[in-house]
Formats: C-alpha cells, sequence, structure tokens
C-alpha cells in the first residue's frame, strides 16, 4: 500500500486538540499521521456541514421545484430511449 498523498502547499497552524486516549494509541498503533487524520475529520465535518446548510438555505427552492414537476412534470419531455415500447413490439 503506498501512503496517501496530502496537498503539501498549504500553511498549517499549529494548534491543540484533546483526543480520546485509546484513539490516539491506536492510531499510533497503526503508525498514522495523527495531524493529517484530524486535519481529514475536520475537513469532513466542514463539507457536511455546509452541504446541511445549503439544504436548509434552499428548503423552499427545492419543495418549490419538487411541487411543480408533480402538478406539471418535467420541462422536458420523455427521451427517446426512455420510451415506452410500442404495441406489438417492433
Amino acid at each position: 500500500m503506498s501512503e496517501p498523498r496530502y496537498p503539501q502547499a498549504e500553511r498549517r497552524k499549529r494548534t491543540n486538540l484533546t483526543v480520546r486516549e485509546d484513539v490516539m494509541a491506536e492510531a499510533k498503533a497503526l503508525g498514522l499521521n495523527t495531524s493529517r487524520a484530524a486535519e481529514a475529520g475536520i475537513e469532513a465535518a466542514i463539507r457536511e456541514e455546509k452541504g446541511r446548510r445549503w439544504l436548509k438555505e434552499n428548503r423552499d427552492a427545492i419543495k418549490a421545484h419538487n411541487e411543480r414537476i408533480a402538478r406539471e412534470g418535467p420541462l422536458l419531455g420523455t427521451p427517446w430511449w426512455a420510451q415506452p415500447d410500442e404495441p406489438g413490439g417492433k
């Protein structure tokens, strides 16, 4: 297995984190770079929170769009490849 590649050009800030002892012990035993692992976890939490906020901010527009689709159907017709087969078949 090769080592994962991380962006090296970004400036890093030294910080202190409080992490459970068992988690740190297992990470050390596995030879993980705990700074990179913490960074990856924080990035994942940021993506998740941004997605949650986007959905919350756009909830009304999404609801209105879905209601319009239910009421009027999609703007475009059914594509040729999704048309039902003709009776009698070809």
